[in-house]
């Protein structure tokens, strides 16, 4: 039994009044799946105003931060406050912006280039792979070729830094104060990291259940130095409001992965998230998404923009992406109401499942068309759905057999699935219009991680970074375009 069923079984036990109520843990095995399990209405949503919360009891609390966002000097100070406003460690920025076109060689097949990069301290172990368990790296396109590299490590730091076109770290990490690292997403101007810190509890009772610490989710901004500009953060407890108390929303220890998207202004995160509810004199706590948008320059809250307080519920595996043609971001999730893949902004299903605790979502990706691709698995088999504005209406049942997968656009007209298969990692190419593959599978000579994501680059490659060959170190693992 994998720690995480471990965990969900003791707590389905634990929470049997709450379950009642309305107020459980998500259900499933592995990290998410689902079982079969009647949903709950947790809690119910209207579907023609996604960006409106659950309904709260009179006099509850709603909402979020106040707009103007938390501006951090160079050196703040070390405490966090009341509210669950943390202070960041800054240590010197990133020297040298690595700009210029990386003139990375396209070839007629896919090749792979695994690079080991020092960190000069110890990251998270790889090992625990659960999706309440931490993300130890991520990895984000820098414009002209570059990367930005997140990783959380032993000391309750993220750490931040640049690397060249040879994906060597170049200068000095920043580091920053966090629980978690969930993304990291740059443009032009910097980067723009999503973790989560800890948060003020409040005064509410659970109704059933052990306590668990509260969490925030936070975007944190960088320029091109590594000098912190502002954090915002995008869940909504403060010095009024902890995690405990009614209309809370907030990071528990469910699900909470979330990604990051830029529309060339504005950053979204889309997250699983906490949601806490009055019953009678205690609370129940449930389990969904959420998500939100900022200003790249402010860092202020922006309203509209696909956002919503309270989407997919229960949720796992929540996908992100900006569609310039179309001018929205696109999303989906995976989720035990009725069993699918479905759109949290529109409350469609994009396809069925069975919740039998192997239903898991991919990435989404543009389609060379209209419309997207999505990568689900569900009884160890993956699939690839094609979808527009509803249901999905190209399926391609893949040669993975496996529970995760992994799906990110691989140059012009392409997209490259990878899965687990055994201590390796195997890939293959699709076209992004017809679904069809793209040559053979090929093997890339490193383990696959549940939720560390591959991300594309404007020259046609795709990296990703996987587990190094000591506790210090971090493997870059890049597929080189194609031609």
């Amino acid at each position: 039994m994998s720690l995480k069923q471990a965990v969900r079984r003791s707590v389905l036990v634990a929470v049997t009044v709450a379950a009642i109520g309305g107020g459980c843990a998500p259900v499933g095995s592995g990290g998410g799946g689902g079982t079969g399990a009647t949903p709950t209405a947790s809690p119910s949503v209207p579907t023609a105003s996604p960006s409106q919360p659950p309904a709260a009891p009179a006099g509850t609390p709603t909402g979020t931060p106040p707009a103007s966002p938390t501006v951090r000097p160079t050196t703040p100070s070390s405490s966090p406050t009341a509210a669950g406003t943390p202070t960041s460690t800054q240590t010197t920025g990133p020297t040298g912006p690595v700009s210029g076109a990386c003139g990375r060689a396209a070839g007629a097949a896919p090749a792979t280039r695994i690079t080991e990069v020092s960190l000069g301290s110890p990251v998270v172990s790889f090992a625990p792979q659960g999706d309440t368990d931490p993300l130890p790296a991520a990895i984000a396109a820098a414009p002209g070729g570059g990367s930005w590299l997140a990783w959380l490590g032993t000391d309750a730091k993220v750490r931040l830094g640049r690397l060249d076109c040879a994906d060597q770290l170049v200068g000095t990490p920043t580091a920053l104060d966090a629980v978690d690292l969930q993304d990291v997403r740059a443009d032009a101007d910097g980067v723009v990291v999503l973790l989560t810190r800890p948060g003020p509890q409040g005064s509410g009772r659970l109704c059933g259940g052990t306590s668990s610490p509260t969490r925030t989710m936070w975007m944190v901004r960088l320029d091109n130095t590594g000098r912190q500009v502002w954090e915002r953060q995008v869940t909504n407890l403060n010095a009024s409001r902890g995690g405990y108390d009614p209309g809370a929303l907030f990071v528990w220890w469910y699900n909470h992965h979330g990604t990051l998207a830029f529309d060339g202004t504005n950053y979204a995160a889309y997250f699983e998230a906490a949601i806490t509810v009055a019953n009678g004199a205690c609370v129940d706590i449930h389990e969904g998404d959420r998500m939100q948008v900022v200003n790249a320059t402010t860092g202020a809250l922006v309203s509209g923009h696909d956002s919503f307080e309270w989407g997919c519920s229960h949720a796992w595996d929540s996908h992100l992406a900006w569609d310039d043609r179309t001018g929205h971001f696109a999303m989906v999730c995976a989720t035990d109401n009725n069993c699918r893949i479905a759109r949290p902004d529109t409350r469609q299903t994009v396809v069925a499942g069975v919740c039998d605790g192997t239903l898991f979502g991919g990435n989404i990706v543009l389609a060379g068309d209209v419309g997207y691709w999505t990568a689900w698995s569900n009884g160890n088999q993956v699939r690839l759905e094609h979808f527009s504005t509803g249901a999905s209406d190209r399926t391609v049942v893949t040669a993975a057999r496996s529970q995760h997968s992994h799906l990110a656009a691989y140059g012009a007209g392409r997209m490259l699935l990878t899965w687990r298969s055994g201590s390796s990692t195997t890939a293959q190419v699709f076209d992004s219009t017809t679904g069809n593959t793209v040559g053979g599978q090929f093997t890339i000579a490193v383990p696959d991680h549940t939720y560390v994501e591959a991300k594309d680059y404007s020259d046609g490659s795709v990296a990703f970074p996987a587990a190094g060959a000591s506790a210090t170190s971090l493997r870059i693992v890049r597929i080189l375009p194609l031609r």
